[in-house]
């Protein structure tokens, strides 16, 4: 097994650090989720009274919500040590087996887009999960045998954007299912300005508001869109972070004022302008927009729906009169009529 299985993001260490500065490290400074963070407290004490680990937590929603740094703020308050991977470099048991002999007692293992395990490897977690054990094959032909390798008592947190894709005897080993939602536009500015503070900003309240707006209900987004701000008023010499500069960046780059960028305005447009607006099968979408159909149903499509954009039907997707109506398109007669 290579050191990407458990060191699987290869960044700059200048952004390393910076990203590892914008995230909270406990769970009174994690910003939003405040039903689920009273819930994990909850989970958290009584773990620790009965100094047992933490029951498996599976945490699963759109994208860039904070899944990985939540699962750092559990390692963190439960006081034991956090390792990370993802579903994807787990290619085969004994890199599974790996990680697993690294873990102490009451470790947080965290793996990112479980859903991607093979299926082998998923098996394996089974009994993992349960008892705290794996069987290996030692030997080969008729020499080979069962041996059972146990393993410390640990905590497995996943993450998954897909949590349908989960098999459920997977998902029902999970003593903890826990969907992470969007954030309000109140709570992302709390956080931008948050994020300011470190990056030595100053941002106006109306300049953090309108950010938080074209974000995506997404802490990972209005981050790095503060990151582009940031660089505009570098460039310009501004002191403060303003409404003016935030709408004159934001423009530049095609975020629009309901937060879409190019690709959503494209998913849009494409099926207003060659489908009437729908209804549309996402594998047809895709191969219109050139993008895969993966990341059209987790990156995209979740915010297009969220914010009444899109909506699902048997036939396919179809655009709502408010999508119309943001755009300033006109609905057509055929449009109108279904």
């Amino acid at each position: 097994m290579n050191d990407d299985v458990l060191n699987h993001d290869i960044l700059d260490s200048d952004e390393i650090q910076l990203e590892q500065s914008l995230r909270p490290t406990q769970l009174d400074q994690y910003i939003g989720q405040t039903q689920l963070k009273a819930r994990l407290s909850v989970y958290i004490q009584a773990a620790k009274q009965r100094e047992e680990p933490l029951d498996h937590v599976l945490l699963y929603g759109p994208p860039g919500l904070g899944k990985t740094t939540l699962a750092a703020v559990i390692a963190n308050e439960m006081v034991v040590n956090f390792r990370t991977t993802t579903g994807p470099v787990i290619e085969k048991q004994g890199d599974l087996l790996a990680i697993l002999n690294e873990l102490a007692p009451g470790d947080v293992l965290f793996i990112d887009e479980i859903h991607r395990l093979p299926r082998n490897v998923e098996e394996m977690l089974y009994s993992a999960m349960e008892d705290y054990y794996v069987d290996i094959i030692v030997g080969d032909g008729e020499s080979s045998r069962p041996v059972r390798f146990p393993l410390p008592p640990f905590t497995l947190i996943g993450a998954t954007t897909r949590g349908g894709m989960l098999s459920q005897p997977l998902r029902d080993r999970f003593g903890i299912v826990e969907h992470m939602n969007y954030y309000t536009e109140q709570e992302l500015a709390d956080i931008i300005k948050r994020s300011a503070k470190i990056f030595a900003m100053t941002i106006t309240d109306t300049g953090a508001i309108e950010l938080a707006r074209r974000s995506h209900g997404t802490p990972r987004i209005a981050n790095r869109l503060l990151r582009r701000v940031r660089d505009f008023a570098m460039v310009q010499n501004k002191d403060v972070v303003d409404i003016d500069l935030v709408n004159y960046a934001l423009n530049l780059l095609k975020i629009d004022s309901a937060g879409l960028d190019q690709v959503d305005q494209k998913i849009l447009l494409t099926m207003i302008n060659y489908y009437h607006g729908g209804p549309v099968g996402v594998k047809t979408m895709a191969a219109n927009i050139g993008e895969e159909i993966d990341t059209i149903e987790s990156m995209y499509e979740p915010y297009l729906l969220q914010i009444g954009f899109l909506q699902r039907t048997p036939r396919g997707r179809v655009v709502t009169p408010a999508a119309y109506q943001h755009l300033q398109i006109p609905i057509d007669k055929e449009e109108g009529e279904k």
